[in-house]
């Protein structure tokens, strides 16, 4: 089986780094996610979670950069999260110019506003210092499409939870996915504070 209705552009630039069918995580899930579903996508280390999230944010924003606002918002547990998801993307963009930032704790909150406010399509935050740049008014969130949470397990400890669920409170309509290993009860509350 293969990609069906991805953005022929993406589509060819997978092909070109050796993802041409989908495995069986992907084939489950990537119908669900362009239908628009909020999703739990549960499944262990190596099954390509995080190749499913580039492949269905790239294909959600039709693989271009538009506007000044972002479009998505993938939360993960710290800057080498964030750093390395940064790095997966690269791989997807083949010579397409969309813009991505990753948001962390350790760098200067006046730069990276500064950096987002020009236009930004994805930014991959960690929830604290997101939450702190929102606040502050460093970041508009009108044309939001997509949250996703990756390997959300660090969702479970500390406040990473009320921050998006502050985060959410205020959002339109948008799509919620959250990635984990395991689904436990602690993870089921999400559901009920943003899905």
């Amino acid at each position: 089986m293969s990609f069906k209705k991805i953005n022929p552009e993406l589509k060819e630039v997978m092909s070109s780094i050796g993802i041409d069918e989908p495995n069986d995580f992907q084939t489950l899930m990537i119908p669900k996610i362009k239908s628009g579903a909020n999703l739990f996508g549960i499944a262990p280390k190596e099954a390509g979670k995080t190749t499913t999230i580039v492949i269905s944010v790239l294909n959600k924003l039709n693989y271009s950069s538009v506007g000044d606002n972002p479009r998505a918002v993938i939360f993960v547990k710290d800057r080498q999260a964030a750093l390395n998801l940064e790095e997966r993307f690269k791989e997807f963009l083949g010579r397409k110019e969309l813009r991505i930032f990753p948001l962390y704790e350790e760098g200067d909150l006046t730069h990276q506003k500064n950096t987002i406010y020009p236009g930004m399509d994805i930014i991959i935050a960690t929830s604290k210092r997101f939450s702190k740049l929102y606040f502050l008014n460093g970041v508009n969130l009108s044309e939001l499409q997509m949250v996703v949470i990756e390997d959300a397990d660090f969702m479970t400890r500390g406040t990473a939870h009320t921050d998006i669920d502050r985060i959410a409170e205020s959002l339109k309509k948008c799509q919620y996915l959250v990635f984990a290993e395991n689904y436990d009860s602690k993870l089921a509350r999400l559901k009920d504070l943003f899905m």
